[in-house]
């Protein structure tokens, strides 16, 4: 231990390279040094005033609040305090800093200097700061090179590095803390690294799938420069797969040794990462025995999945971060932020047909068949152009809705309760299964809120991430001009349901049975090789074109699998704007 003040000689500028960070990877000396880049001078006095900024306490206290997580141990002393394991000195930025470590707690002050007379200085502030142990995902020991000079070199100190929120986006920062005793920084570099190994869910080691073609052909770009490094510094391997077609990750994951990795993650957009999920949940059914081709009370996926948002639509990520944000969704998966989230099933009357946790029958499947005719276009343009062709050809579909309320929850829009009861003929008391048939533009079925920029307060808002409920929202037959004003109104704070012929339910189940021949878009083919001769219409399932049969049966599991993320109600009020029609 060094004494009440230990001297930090500065060395001459020319016996010595410029100060570097470790760039060697996790198994080959990365443990002894700060990571490279992310950290880069992160022992100056700026970072130590910015962090400062940001953990101030008492009525200075500024910045962005942790996100709330138990801590894996710790005991308080008499007056409330939790007892000192580690006690030290250490220079932070260029001051003489009293550091103390707890179960919890890593905190540091300024020494006071002394005056002539001998006595300590009390009229100098002296603001102690602060950061939680739950907020830490790594420590390095950190270290002088050469240039080119990969192992070894002078001891430095130890830098921490922390997970940082302000409203819903994360970030990484870093402090060092610098002190040239070997045996001083090896020992509160074992006991940090003790308190970050006791917290749960926090994985060592991920299966990663990347879709290469995804939105942009952004998505290796994305996960190389922005996620993979954040990966090695937390220590957390990886096996990296690039998928070279659809189907591809689903095949994998029926095949691979799963028990050998703590998570599953995707880099890309709605479809890709629906297909992992179906992968993973299809492949917990196989091991448990079931049959997957009618599954009535699956299991639950053995790994939880992180979603890096990369595609052109990115609703799950957006959905469960609040943010479309690669970094923010790579730190959620580093801190092991497991969200239990509800997913439906959606079958034929003979066989399962997938998993999904939403799902859109009339204009949004036409839009997205039209959509994918047209992938040689760039995503924006596709989009734009898919959803203003199929409101040029504004068609209603026939068909017959038979759903299960929730419990106590027959919820509508604004509309009459009374008015909405005598539309409805009750097919079965005993199970209180309800039917309507009419003329639908478009029907709606979500486990999940389903936020994203287009729908800031989400397409469901009234739904969660795991309340066992499904909200069914049914658009009947109205004009072209009418609908589309309730599309834009999902853009807005206004409550998009709130039309005569717009109504939402809270439900368990529900069975969707069209009645009228499909193809209205004849010149453009809309719905390829979905024809009627096969019985089968379009389906989007979470950004992804199914063909269903000509009866749907709908069923949510609550809490089916877990996703790295948080729950809605922990995200701040969204405040994206939108351009949309």
């Amino acid at each position: 231990m060094l004494g009440a003040e230990t001297p930090f000689p500065r060395p001459r500028r020319e016996a010595w390279p410029e100060l570097v960070e470790d760039p060697s990877p996790p198994g080959s000396g990365a443990e002894d040094s700060a990571g490279q880049g992310i950290a880069a001078t992160t022992s100056s006095s700026s970072s130590s005033s910015s962090l400062a900024q940001r953990w101030g306490e008492g009525e200075e206290r500024r910045g962005a609040p942790p996100l709330d997580r138990d801590p894996p141990r710790g005991g308080e002393a008499a007056g409330g305090e939790e007892e000192p394991l580690l006690r030290g000195i250490f220079q932070i930025g260029k001051r003489s800093c009293d550091v103390v470590l707890s179960a919890r707690q890593l905190r540091w002050s300024p020494i006071q200097p002394e005056s002539r007379g001998g006595h300590s200085n009390m009229n100098v502030p002296c603001k102690e700061e602060s950061v939680e142990m739950k907020d830490i995902f790594s420590v390095k020991l950190k270290r002088r090179r050469f240039a080119g000079q990969k192992k070894g070199g002078m001891l430095l100190g130890i830098t921490v590095f922390v997970c940082l929120k302000k409203e819903n986006k994360l970030k990484d920062s870093a402090v060092s803390f610098n002190n040239l005793s070997e045996d001083h920084c090896h020992s509160w570099f074992r006991c940090l690294k003790e308190i970050l190994n006791g917290f749960p869910n926090r994985p060592k080691s991920l299966k990663v799938f990347v879709n290469p073609n995804s939105h942009k052909r952004e998505a290796t770009h994305v996960y190389y420069e922005q996620v993979a490094p954040l990966f090695k510094l937390a220590d957390i391997k990886t096996d990296v797969t690039v998928t070279e077609y659809e189907g591809h990750a689903l095949s994998l994951l029926k095949e691979c040794e799963l028990h050998a990795f703590d998570g599953v993650v995707c880099v890309g957009g709605d479809g890709s990462t629906s297909e992992i999920a179906h992968g993973l949940l299809l492949r917990a059914q196989m091991d448990a025995g079931r049959d997957t081709d009618y599954i009535l009370s699956p299991v639950k996926a053995p790994l939880p999945l992180g979603i890096i948002p990369a595609g052109s639509t990115n609703v799950l990520a957006h959905t469960l971060h609040g943010i479309n944000h690669a970094v923010t969704a790579t730190l959620h998966i580093i801190m092991g932020h497991i969200q239990p989230v509800d997913i439906c099933t959606f079958s034929s009357p003979s066989k399962l047909l997938r998993f999904g946790f939403s799902a859109m029958f009339g204009f949004g499947a036409r839009t997205l068949a039209l959509a994918e005719k047209h992938r040689w276009m760039p995503s924006n343009q596709r989009r734009d152009f898919a959803v203003i062709k199929t409101l040029a050809s504004l068609k209603p579909e026939e068909c017959e809705l038979s759903f299960l309320p929730l419990k106590n929850s027959l919820q509508g829009s604004q509309e009459n309760v009374t008015t909405k009861k005598e539309r409805l003929k009750k097919s079965d008391s005993k199970v209180q299964w309800h039917t309507i048939q009419d003329y639908f533009l478009n029907v709606s079925i979500m486990a999940i809120p389903c936020l994203c920029s287009m729908a800031p307060r989400g397409l469901a808002p009234n739904t969660r991430l795991n309340n066992g409920s499904m909200a069914l929202i049914v658009v009947r037959n109205t004009s072209r001009a009418e609908f589309i004003k309730h599309l834009k109104r999902y853009a807005s704070v206004k409550n998009q349901f709130n039309f005569p012929f717009v109504e939402t339910y809270a439900v368990q189940e529900v069975k969707v049975q069209p009645r009228t021949e499909i193809g209205y878009d004849t010149e453009e083919n809309v719905y390829l090789h979905a024809t009627s001769a096969e019985g089968n219409y379009p389906w989007n399932i979470d950004g992804d074109l199914m063909e269903g049969a000509s009866e749907v049966h709908v069923r949510v599991h609550p809490q089916l699998i877990n996703l790295y993320g948080v729950s809605i109600d922990e995200l701040d009020d969204s405040k994206a704007m939108c351009t949309c029609l």
